[in-house]
C-alpha cells in the first residue's frame, strides 16, 4: 500500500479502479491486484496474504463509496462527502519514504491501515486536492449516451463532459443527425 513514485497519480488510480468495479461489481481480487500494480503498488504487497478476498471484499466497497462521490456534480455536496470521508478514513498527513521511493504524502492511518481506509483516504484527499485546485468539480461520468465510463477532466479549458474524444466525437454527430432530421 505504496503511494509511490513521481508518476503516482492517486486521483487516476480512483478512476481505473471505480470504472473497473462499476463495470464488474465482483471484480476478482487478481484483477483489482493487476489494477494497484499498474499504478506503482509492489507485488509483494499484492500477494494472496497481503491482499487477501476480505481485502478485495473491503476495497470494492471503499471503491464504490468513493464513486458516490465521483457521481456528484455540485461541488457543496462533493465537499461535503469529501470532508465526511476524511473525517472517518484519514489521519493527519505525514511524509514517508520506503521502497526505494521519493517523499511522498500518506494521510491514511499509519503503515497497518487496511487497504480499504487507506484507498478511501488517498482517494478523498486527492479529489479534495482538485476541487480545491480548480473551485469546481472537474469528474463525471460521461455524458454520451449508452456510456457510464467516470472521467477526470483537469486539463485546460471548458468542463469536460465525456471520457473520450470518441464519446464527444459520437455525441456531436447524433446531435448533428437529430437537428437535420427535425
Amino acid at each position: 500500500m505504496n503511494d509511490v513514485g513521481p508518476a503516482f497519480r492517486p486521483a487516476e488510480r480512483l478512476l481505473d479502479l471505480a470504472n473497473a468495479v462499476r463495470t464488474t461489481p465482483d471484480l476478482p481480487r487478481e484483477a483489482l491486484a493487476e489494477l494497484l500494480a499498474d499504478h506503482g503498488e509492489s507485488p509483494r504487497d499484492l500477494t494472496e496474504e497481503a491482499f487477501s478476498e476480505r481485502d478485495a471484499d473491503e476495497l470494492r466497497t471503499a471503491v464504490t463509496r468513493l464513486t458516490e462521490v465521483l457521481d456528484t456534480a455540485d461541488p457543496d455536496r462533493a465537499a461535503e462527502a469529501l470532508n465526511a470521508l476524511l473525517a472517518a478514513h484519514a489521519a493527519p498527513p505525514r511524509l514517508s519514504r520506503h521502497d526505494g521511493h521519493p517523499w511522498h504524502l500518506h494521510v491514511d492511518r499509519g503503515d497497518d491501515a487496511g487497504w480499504a481506509d487507506w484507498f478511501v483516504a488517498s482517494g478523498a484527499l486527492a479529489l479534495a486536492q482538485i476541487l480545491t485546485q480548480y473551485g469546481r468539480v472537474t469528474w463525471g461520468t460521461c455524458a454520451a449516451d449508452r456510456c457510464s465510463t467516470l472521467y477526470l477532466g483537469t486539463g485546460p479549458g471548458s468542463a469536460q463532459r465525456y471520457c473520450s474524444p470518441a464519446c464527444a466525437r459520437r455525441a456531436r454527430v447524433a446531435a448533428h443527425r437529430r437537428r437535420h432530421r427535425a
